[in-house]
């Protein structure tokens, strides 16, 4: 009982140096969101906090926070998230603290966080109720001696992608043309209300292009994670996952899109074809400078988590960029940034961003997308190129990394450390068994910028033609373990079969990774909850 508040207290503890200070406070929307919201608000004015800024109905993505944390020079951010996760009465709700960077929230102070929630014995609140309708709409007034601003969010974050991409040239090269049309599923997250800003204000799509628009507690009833298991009407609409190979209705939109939750992670898809994140980071890596006004110089740099695919390591090679390896979770990324090392960045997880601010994000990622698509289709007369065409022309000049991923949900927390335990003590043994293994080892990472260390990243299985296994414990669930098994093969440009199947080229590495951990042994399950 209690513990939501205490939490919040042990962030304003352990940070004093928000006393006196900008937070910034939002969310995604789901479940509590409200009521956790005016709360915060009352114990903000009640430690010392300066100024709180926020949204009509406490509601904005995460990355529309984390841009305004950096815009108005705020301390930190407190984002009421629990990212892809279910929400509703009986599902999932989280607190996410962010750092006047605009990104998550380093392993020392979420540390120090917990460790304070352990032995707090009261907390701050002003006893005055707030009523919701102050907060909605944009407007400024005082709780106690804090100031409370509520700020246009969406308007301001579609300021800010207008800064960073050519709107004109998207909506007359794409919008305007009546062979192209798209659509983007919101999933019923916060996603909605700024993709119909942008998507359909600011670039002229029709109303209908959106999918489950409405920002929903309970997302609709769905799991709003963006992948070819949950975003079931884009898949529909596409002719993918559970649709593919049927026959469907009338021509398919020729680019699809969606967003999770809080709106940070992103699917991209063409007509019946899906781009994995990772050929997606890879594509936007490539065609940035050229098609992306933000890049116009190009990029400093790139990196991507250590799971993720190595598709851009290969255009990191021929640009001549510096390309960084680190361990899942975006706060990895933060740092790189900071020091002007990198400009973008992503994760197999259906996350992709840049240096705009230090949260991936969704929308962003859609419209670099629709601004190569803009760039690779400057003559409206010409049939259009595809989302199809451009990933197969890529594989040409770079290769191809097919690459799918296992995830195992709702695993048995110690059966699923044992599964990973006893693949580290069968080490030396896979090394002597397992044909063309030339890597069997834990992921460790030395940040070059302040030279922390972290450890036990995943376990990793690397073979001599550069193909990879790799084995890691997921920490975004709330239930029980989830473990994530990924597989890449890697064909050269002279040697990238465009139009095999990823589950056909992968198929023998997948039966080792299930050999090598095994999986049915550990877990008693005969095939994962989620393919992508």
């Amino acid at each position: 009982p209690g513990y939501f508040k205490n939490f919040v207290k042990a962030i304003f503890d352990t940070n004093p140096s928000l006393k006196g200070q900008t937070l910034v406070l939002g969310g995604d929307g789901r479940y509590l969101n409200k009521y956790a919201s005016l709360r915060i608000v009352r114990m903000a004015a009640a430690n010392g906090i300066a100024r709180v800024i926020t949204m009509p109905d406490f509601l904005a993505s995460t990355p529309a926070i984390s841009h305004l944390i950096r815009q108005n020079k705020a301390k930190g951010a407190i984002i009421l998230t629990a990212s892809h996760n279910p929400g509703g009465p009986k599902e999932d709700f989280g607190i996410k603290y962010n750092t006047e960077n605009g990104g998550p929230a380093p392993n020392d102070v979420t540390d120090a966080i917990y460790k304070q929630t352990t032995k707090i014995e009261g907390y701050h609140i002003v006893g005055e109720e707030l009523d919701m309708s102050r907060f909605e709409a944009p407007g400024s007034f005082q709780v106690g001696d804090m100031t409370v601003e509520v700020v246009d969010a969406i308007d301001e974050y579609s300021k800010l992608m207008q800064s960073i991409f050519d709107f004109p040239k998207i909506r007359s090269r794409l919008f305007a043309r009546k062979d192209f049309s798209m659509v983007f599923d919101a999933m019923h997250g916060v996603a909605g209300p700024f993709a119909r800003r942008i998507f359909t204000e600011d670039l002229g799509a029709p109303e209908s292009s959106i999918l489950n628009a409405e920002a929903l507690e309970d997302f609709g009833g769905g799991h709003p994670d963006p992948n070819l298991k949950y975003a079931d009407l884009l898949c529909q609409k596409m002719g993918l996952g559970a649709y593919e190979g049927k026959k469907l209705e009338g021509k398919l939109p020729d680019f699809g899109a969606a967003a999770d939750g809080d709106a940070d992670r992103n699917m991209v898809t063409g007509s019946r074809f899906f781009v994995t994140p990772s050929d997606s980071l890879a594509i936007i890596a490539a065609n940035a400078k050229e098609s992306i006004p933000y890049f116009k110089d190009g990029l400093k740099g790139v990196a991507r988590s250590m799971p993720t695919s190595g598709a851009v390591d290969t255009v990191a090679e021929k640009l001549g960029l510096s390309l960084y390896e680190v361990p899942t979770g975006w706060k990895f990324f933060g740092n790189l940034m900071d020091a002007g090392e990198i400009s973008l960045c992503g994760e197999e997880s259906f996350g992709t961003g840049s240096d705009h601010i230090r949260e991936k994000d969704g929308i962003w990622a859609v419209l670099a997308w629709l601004s190569i698509l803009a760039h690779k289709n400057p003559d409206p007369s010409q049939p259009l190129v595809s989302v199809e065409q451009i990933v197969k022309d890529h594989w040409g000049i770079y290769g191809r990394s097919f690459y799918t991923r296992y995830d195992y949900e709702g695993v048995n927390a110690d059966k699923a450390n044992a599964l990973m335990d006893n693949m580290v003590t069968s080490f030396d043994e896979l090394k002597k068994t397992t044909p063309g293994l030339k890597i069997a080892d834990e992921f460790s990472y030395t940040d070059p910028i302040d030279g922390s260390v972290a450890s036990k990243q995943g376990v990793r299985f690397v073979f001599d033609d550069n193909s990879r296994l790799i084995f890691r414990l997921s920490g975004t669930g709330s239930v029980g373990a989830t473990i994530r098994m990924y597989i890449e093969a890697v064909a050269p440009p002279s040697e990238s079969p465009q139009d095999t199947k990823a589950s056909d080229a992968l198929k023998p590495l997948v039966e080792l990774g299930l050999r090598i951990s095994r999986m049915q042994d550990f877990t008693g399950r005969d095939e994962p909850t989620v393919i992508t």
